[in-house]
């Protein structure tokens, strides 16, 4: 079996992480945009263009299954990729939690980048599944960009300044980017108030690892010999993960199916 991600950075290791505790046996490819990112503040045609290449990348390598794990590509290039992929290989989209979160009764806030927040696709999603439910939005200027580059005190700035835009209200956050599941436990240290419930995060990258392996006709098996299948693609080239990945727990276990570990 052999899964492959894709994203403008290193968002998706959140995705690849949960692929690898459900499967460890299952080899990856992951396939990022360095060289164009960010994705963000394109036009839509763009955005299509960039992640069309990143997707054709992952796809020469013969994966069962691709994961767009990117917000931002997923709003504006899922029809494209699906297109040029499907049936072939079964393209997965990320869509962020608002429904489960919803769920919860709320109120809730959704972080995400200032292109994401106030859009038509999220306001559709809140008219979709949160109606009638206390929703704040909640842009994040320069939080993916800061956990991108691993910049502990830009990640920390970013972190503050999006906690002081949500209501001391709010016990729910849907983290609309898949950047900030990366630093998830500091923004929920961030929202929590003291003597309050603990704060409730909801991410995709679950979600979307568990749906590549039904839409395979598979299921977790973690307890399974692990893979050392590791593919890196940065804009196309073969590499090795990038330095800031293993900032993040979820790069150092990805790092260890290097076969040189």
């Amino acid at each position: 079996m052999k899964i492959a991600l894709m994203d403008s950075g290193i968002g998706l290791l959140a995705a690849a992480a949960a692929v690898r505790r459900l499967r460890p046996d299952a080899g990856l490819v992951l396939s990022s945009d360095p060289d164009g990112m960010p994705w963000g503040p394109r036009t839509p045609e763009d955005v299509t263009a960039h992640a069309l290449a990143v997707a054709r990348a992952a796809a020469e390598h013969r994966p069962d299954a691709l994961i767009v794990a990117c917000n931002t590509a997923s709003v504006h290039a899922l029809p494209s990729i699906r297109a040029a992929l499907e049936p072939r290989i079964p393209v997965i989209g990320t869509v962020p939690a608002i429904k489960p979160a919803a769920a919860d009764g709320g109120p809730f806030a959704i972080w995400a980048t200032p292109a994401t927040t106030g859009s038509p696709y999220q306001r559709g999603l809140i008219r979709e599944f949160a109606a009638g439910v206390e929703v704040t939005e909640v842009p994040c200027p320069g939080l993916a960009d800061a956990v991108q580059q691993a910049d502990e005190a830009a990640i920390d700035r970013a972190v503050a300044a999006a906690a002081a835009l949500t209501p001391a209200s709010v016990r729910t956050v849907v983290l609309g980017c898949t950047h900030y599941e990366l630093v998830a436990e500091r923004i929920r240290a961030a929202v929590q108030q003291p003597g309050a419930a603990p704060v409730v995060l909801h991410g995709s990258a679950e979600a979307v690892a568990a749906q590549a392996l039904r839409r395979i006709g598979s299921g977790p098996a973690p307890a399974a010999p692990p893979s050392t299948g590791l593919t890196v693609l940065l804009s196309g080239r073969p590499s090795a993960l990038p330095a800031a990945a293993l900032a993040y727990v979820e790069g150092r276990l990805l790092e260890a199916m290097s076969p040189a570990h």
